[in-house]
């Protein structure tokens, strides 16, 4: 394994456990040239799995794209990271147990929209907005509908005349300081 940081061919293992409910190997490893300090994981691959783009071309599977695509949809949320590497690896695992060799970037965004609609509800949409190229707020409005109940039950929807101000004798919010 060549260092990172100097490019040493020699590298030393230092430390080797399991990782991601044994999915994986963790290796720590250390060069004895820069004395330069860094991770490594083993993972299964159960085959080589081609990516067709939307474009036409054709690009090898890419775990850590995948990982960073999700990260993004879930930046500031509080998910737990064991259940995000269980999405990703679960994701990985369907594309490499598929038997197809090639798979369409559409198929993958599925996976990703069915697996983050599992998982958080602001990371789904986040993820769908950008994925299916939203360009109106009702692109947004017609994704809400798929979850759930939608996001307002219909009796606190506000209607048409919403803005408009209470009457005088109708209950309302008060201020503070006011009887």
């Amino acid at each position: 394994m060549r260092c990172p940081y100097c490019g040493g061919s020699e590298t030393q293992v230092k430390d080797s456990r399991p990782s991601e409910d044994g999915a994986a190997i963790r290796r720590r490893r250390v060069c004895p040239d820069c004395a330069g300090r860094f991770t490594t994981f083993e993972r299964v691959q159960l085959r080589e799995v081609v990516v067709l783009k939307r474009s036409g071309k054709r690009v090898p599977f890419d775990r850590d794209k995948l990982q960073r695509s999700i990260d993004v949809a879930l930046r500031k949320r509080a998910v737990e990271p064991e259940r995000i590497e269980r999405l990703v690896s679960g994701i990985t695992r369907q594309l490499e147990s598929a038997g197809e060799p090639e798979v369409t970037s559409e198929a993958i965004g599925e996976l990703v929209m069915a697996g983050l609609k599992g998982l958080d509800d602001v990371a789904y949409v986040r993820f769908a907005s950008v994925y299916k190229n939203f360009r109106e707020a009702k692109d947004f409005e017609d994704l809400l509908g798929t979850l759930g109940d939608g996001i307002l039950p219909p009796a606190a929807a506000p209607g048409p005349d919403a803005a408009a101000e209470p009457e005088a004798g109708a209950p309302g919010r008060r201020r503070a300081g006011r009887p």
